[in-house]
């Protein structure tokens, strides 16, 4: 059976289609099955930081109960206490390895974005002989862990003399592929419509990317900023960087949750310390990431 018309002009639906409709709808038990199913995924995925907040906060001879227990009977903030004072009787100031953190996250992250947006554009926007192959080196490129190019990477930089340097730690994050991948997605869905009219109305190429294509792929370099600051946040150096006066936070702070057992609860007010940063940024563009993942295909 079709739909017809009545004689008011209304469309009337067939019971054919409309028990079809009825079949393509969930259930309420299909729903609540969906429901509990995510649910239990989510609290699967929230444990390591529950249990990384709690750890925090308990008492020494709690930290090594077995199995282990996801809540804290006598709460204390004894670990904070001993990772301050053990942070602050170090030949350094606490407040040096906390400023060269700061320093390698802030401006690499910041550098990388725009060296990333840059090699982007020109790769989405504009026709040149080699331009795929270009881009097939980059993907290429992103197959390759850290591990696999370490050795090659310490010659370049100890032939260079960037050793206990800023530098050390930077080059290889500016020269890193998978931003240039992550914006090129971006800018390819950008209309060219938009930038032959901006090219008719006068504006150049750097008027074009800053102020119409950049704005566009917000989403893009925000995702690119928390992937980056998380990098850089949790990164040691400990390959390149040998000067006491030059070592981050991490590096320092690991010397202190690794010297022994007695130091366990202090190694716990640390990891939770270095987690706060990422997870304060991620939940502040957490929207960005999703609506990235939607158009990249990233998981």
């Amino acid at each position: 059976m079709k739909s017809i018309i009545n004689s008011k002009g209304q469309v009337k639906i067939s019971r054919r289609r409309m028990r079809k409709k009825k079949k393509l709808s969930r259930s309420f038990g299909g729903d609540a099955v969906i429901l509990v199913f995510l649910l239990v995924c989510g609290a699967f995925t929230v444990l390591p930081l529950i249990y990384t907040v709690v750890n925090a906060f308990k008492p020494l001879n709690e930290l090594f109960l077995f199995p282990p227990r996801f809540f804290v009977r006598h709460p204390t903030l004894d670990n904070f206490t001993t990772m301050m004072q053990l942070a602050g009787s170090m030949w350094v100031p606490f407040q040096r390895y906390l400023f060269n953190s700061l320093f390698i996250t802030i401006v690499g992250t910041v550098v990388y974005v725009l060296i990333a947006s840059l090699a982007a554009y020109p790769l989405a926007k504009h026709k040149f002989p080699g331009g795929m192959l270009y881009f097939q080196i980059i993907v290429s490129a992103i197959l390759f862990r850290p591990e696999v190019t370490g050795i090659t990477q310490y010659i370049i930089i100890s032939k260079l003399g960037m050793i206990n340097t800023y530098f050390a730690i930077l080059l290889p994050v500016f020269a890193g592929s998978f931003g240039v991948f992550l914006m090129r997605q971006f800018m390819v869905t950008f209309p060219d419509d938009s930038i032959e009219a901006a090219k008719i109305d006068g504006a150049g190429e750097y008027r074009i990317f800053w102020s119409i294509v950049m704005p566009a792929v917000k989403p893009g370099w925000l995702t690119l900023i928390i992937f980056t600051f998380q990098g850089l946040w949790n990164t040691t150096g400990v390959s390149y960087i040998y000067n006491e006066n030059m070592k981050v936070l991490p590096t320092v702070l690991g010397q202190i949750a690794t010297a022994g057992i007695a130091r366990a609860g202090a190694g716990s007010a640390v990891a939770l310390f270095l987690m706060i940063p990422p997870i304060v940024i991620f939940v502040i563009s957490q929207s960005s990431v999703i609506e990235t993942m939607s158009h990249t295909g990233l998981k």
